[in-house]
């Protein structure tokens, strides 16, 4: 297997057909069994995906003429010809050589001359190249255009820090499962393998792997003794103030992360109830739960149509991570820089509001809803809630206090890189009785 090709074949369903990368990649390493070969076209994917504003702007550039739609995968190759050239520490001539001889590979063998005689052009012209307007801005801050205007008018003082962590490489992080061991413990088990890692001080179970590496070299992750999860996400549990026989909703739950950290915190519940309106993701928080030996109850529906799954019994805790623009994660999921349209953001916020207004009945009088989000954008946010608690009278905020993150009008909000975790709101909103 040719690794460019077949991270050609993953960026072609991605830039041109829509899929996102969690989908397109796996389904295109399925089959390659060398490890190396597997980290490269990750590597390739990712790495294109994350600077492809940039390597787009320069390409431009470089082409006399655009490429037809049917010669998607010969654009796609010269970008990580370029994401080669520009931003990995790899031989000139290793990029090249090995780029051109993956025309062969994808059967465009006339492809050839054109990508040896683009990618030497660009070393030959590197220092040279002029860009302007809204491509200038891309090409600088690798982001959509539009995404960048819209960071400036909500984070005037931040965005060009936020920019900068979304084109970084994002930290490893774990959630230690407390009901089997200590995190103490968990790190004398690392070092005993040398592996480094340092706690993450915003959240009692979290640890910061010094370098990534894959999930079944981690001690005790098959028996369910630690999970993969970022500080920020591992936050929501204790905010939801849980207690032993509470009874708890986590709404658009998949893929079960924080489901089973708050199944972990407290495994007194009366019980918890993990909704997705998706059977595929649904399935995926159930491995989830089996592989960590904990239960809760799967529902399959619409948390803004709770009359086609509720069973009438009202919930003392609600957590709401509700679909949005994802702008806090962009480091780990590249492709949001893509695949995310700024129409999209309205659309969002609409959808948002319908979810608060419909579970916002199903808590008890003095029951508490978190809402949150991984988004960095005011609307999906501090607008957001200021909206609800202006509609619903019966509503309350409860201020975070925390030394994590930022005060904002309304809930607290952690922007990506800050203390070593993703972008990720939060809100606190409890039930008058």
């Amino acid at each position: 297997m040719d690794a460019r090709a077949c991270a050609v074949r993953v960026l072609v369903r991605v830039i041109s057909s829509g899929h996102s990368l969690a989908e397109a990649l796996p389904e295109a390493v399925q089959f390659v069994e060398d490890v190396r070969q597997r980290a490269l076209i990750q590597e390739l994917a990712y790495g294109t995906l994350r600077w492809y504003y940039q390597l787009d702007a320069v390409l431009k550039q470089l082409l006399q003429k655009p490429l037809k739609q049917r010669d998607a995968d010969i654009r796609c190759l010269l970008l990580i010809g370029l994401y080669q050239l520009m931003q990995l520490a790899m031989p000139q001539r290793v990029a090249v050589n090995e780029t051109v001889q993956a025309t062969v590979t994808l059967n465009k063998s006339w492809a050839r001359g054109l990508v040896n005689a683009v990618l030497r052009n660009y070393l030959r012209r590197a220092d040279s190249l002029e860009v302007t307007g809204d491509s200038a801005v891309e090409m600088k801050y690798a982001h959509p255009a539009w995404l960048v205007k819209w960071l400036q008018a909500d984070w005037p003082d931040n965005w060009e820090n936020i920019l900068s962590a979304n084109n970084a490489r994002p930290p490893f992080s774990l959630r230690v499962n407390q009901c089997r061991v200590t995190r103490e413990e968990y790190l004398d088990e690392l070092a005993a393998r040398s592996i480094a890692a340092t706690p993450l001080p915003q959240v009692l179970t979290g640890l910061l792997l010094k370098k990534p590496l894959p999930v079944e070299n981690l001690p005790g992750f098959s028996e369910g003794v630690v999970s993969v999860q970022d500080g920020a996400a591992q936050l929501a549990a204790g905010l939801l103030a849980l207690a032993p026989g509470l009874r708890v909703l986590d709404a658009c739950a998949a893929p079960g992360g924080k489901t089973a950290h708050i199944l972990e915190a407290e495994p007194g519940l009366s019980g918890l109830t993990a909704l997705d309106i998706d059977g595929h993701r649904l399935r995926r928080i159930e491995e989830n739960l089996v592989r960590l030996s904990l239960s809760a109850h799967l529902q399959q529906g619409d948390a803004g149509e709770p009359q086609g799954w509720w069973d009438g019994q009202p919930y003392d805790r609600i957590l709401l991570d509700v679909p949005c623009s994802a702008t806090g994660v962009i480091r780990r999921h590249p492709d949001i820089k893509l695949l995310r349209k700024p129409g999209d953001v309205a659309t969002l916020v609409s959808r948002q509001a319908r979810l608060l207004k419909a579970l916002w009945p199903l808590l008890v009088p003095g029951g508490m809803l978190l809402y949150c989000t991984c988004s960095v954008l005011r609307d999906e946010n501090i607008g957001q809630v200021g909206r609800f608690l202006e509609m619903q009278i019966d509503a309350e905020e409860v201020p975070i206090r925390a030394s994590w993150g930022r005060v904002c009008g309304h809930g607290r909000q952690i922007l990506p890189g800050e203390n070593e975790m993703d972008g990720f709101y939060f809100a606190c909103l409890r039930k008058l009785g």
